[in-house]
């Protein structure tokens, strides 16, 4: 993919980081589709290249959280420094245990439904107050007098 040139005016751009050929390839696709400038990586060192030579800024970090070398948390460690404000979006299995999350980051588990992906991703690049809120009947529950 051609990371010299940035994204258009209506684009918001991904990092996509992970070391499954498959799942890189599908939501690269996906996300293209979706209108978003996307930074393919393998691996956390190429994420690292990526960012280097990307002069643009970048929106999301979309990282598998387990990946041989620098992993997702390692990743979004230093893609952090570049851009404090960067939103971050690991994915993995659940495994169990704690996982500690600076504030930005995010965390979605496997399996997940493209839907899922898209509305998060969604809300994370989308500035205040421009996302649609969604509202149930009878949630929030409104206490009784």
């Amino acid at each position: 993919m051609d990371n010299s040139r940035g994204p258009r005016e209506d684009q918001k751009t991904i990092l996509l980081a992970t070391d499954d050929p498959l799942v890189l390839a599908f939501m690269t696709k996906s996300l293209v589709q979706n209108n978003y400038k996307v930074l393919s990586a393998h691996s956390g060192e190429e994420a690292l290249m990526e960012m280097k030579h990307y002069k643009h800024e970048i929106n999301l970090l979309l990282s598998a959280l387990d990946m041989p070398g620098i992993n997702g948390l390692g990743l979004a460690a230093q893609v952090s420094t570049k851009w404090p404000d960067l939103k971050v979006l690991l994915m993995s299995e659940c495994r169990g245990g704690t996982l500690v999350l600076n504030e930005g980051w995010h965390f979605l588990p496997k399996p997940f439904v493209a839907s899922q992906l898209n509305a998060l991703i969604l809300t994370l690049v989308s500035p205040a107050g421009m996302v649609p809120k969604y509202k149930r009947p009878g949630f929030p529950a409104v206490p009784v007098q």
